[in-house]
């Protein structure tokens, strides 16, 4: 396994250097808004459904719900800019409504009317961002460890600390709170991963989710959604679980942020009957 890792002008999109996977799964490279992005695609049936990754990760950390889904589903999962497999941008252009343009040119170019949508945390907020601008191709959307609305005296606290000498203390602080209920493997590969991205592009990343209020946007998405979280999340006031009570939710103990990777079946568990309700 690899490791765990239409605004105004709408750009023109371009499909490239079709190859194949281990898996026999057909993977696109395509042309996004910003660069090249990668894409694994493969199975056929009902509504598409397009997956997407957190902060620090890649395709690669929905494998065990690729795999599964590909039964009876067409499923896309893509790596967003500067991330996995997917081309750097030159400019930092990492906030939500940045990487909602990658969603838009993955579904254009295999041209998706309508899709599900899974997402965990960061990619969380981008799906937030792009079913509020496009709510009828989005036709339910699943959200896993999605935070909500960072307070203010929060985000300029940790962005203050982000930019002095004590980065890397509050990376690795940040980490172990991500993690403390992961299993070991899941813990050591998602924080290679992490590594794997410069100091720029994680402030740059982590300001663009802090400025982001994922509230107002969800009230332009009228169609079906859930909420995933770890019990311990469960727990914590930051999540958008808890900022938006009325909205369908469950809990996946004996997991850390990463619930699809920490607790694969029971994570789709959850996934089959959402998507067997949509």
């Amino acid at each position: 396994m690899q490791t765990l890792g239409k605004n105004k002008s709408t750009p023109k999109h371009r499909e490239r250097n079709v190859r194949k996977t281990e898996t026999t799964q057909p993977v696109h490279q395509l042309l996004g808004p910003v660069g090249t992005l990668h894409i694994d695609d493969g199975g056929k049936g009902k509504t598409p459904i397009v997956f997407v990754h957190s902060f620090g990760g890649s395709i690669e950390h929905w494998r065990n719900q690729l795999d599964h889904v590909r039964k009876n589903y067409r499923a896309i999962a893509l790596d967003f800019r500067g991330h996995g497999q997917s081309e750097r941008p030159r400019e930092l252009k990492y906030a939500p409504q940045d990487l909602a343009q990658d969603i838009a040119a993955v579904v254009d170019v295999l041209q998706l009317d309508r899709f599900i949508l899974v997402a965990h945390s960061m990619g969380g907020h981008a799906a937030v961002a792009y079913a509020s601008q496009h709510p009828a191709r989005v036709a339910a959307l699943l959200l896993s460890g999605t935070p909500g609305k960072t307070p203010a005296e929060i985000s300029e606290q940790v962005t203050t600390a982000l930019e002095s000498p004590a980065y890397q203390k509050v990376m690795d602080d940040y980490m172990h709170q991500l993690l403390t209920e992961s299993r070991p493997e899941v813990a050591e590969a998602v924080t290679k991963d992490f590594k794997a991205i410069p100091k720029d592009e994680t402030i740059s990343i982590i300001k663009g989710l802090f400025a982001f209020d994922p509230l107002p946007r969800l009230e332009k998405y009228k169609g079906p959604l859930l909420l995933v979280v770890s019990g311990a999340e469960s727990k914590q006031p930051g999540t958008l679980q808890s900022q938006l009570p009325t909205a369908d939710f469950k809990v996946i103990d004996h997991a850390g942020h990463w619930t699809q990777l920490d607790q694969p079946e029971a994570f789709n568990r959850i996934l089959d009957g959402f998507l067997a309700d949509h």
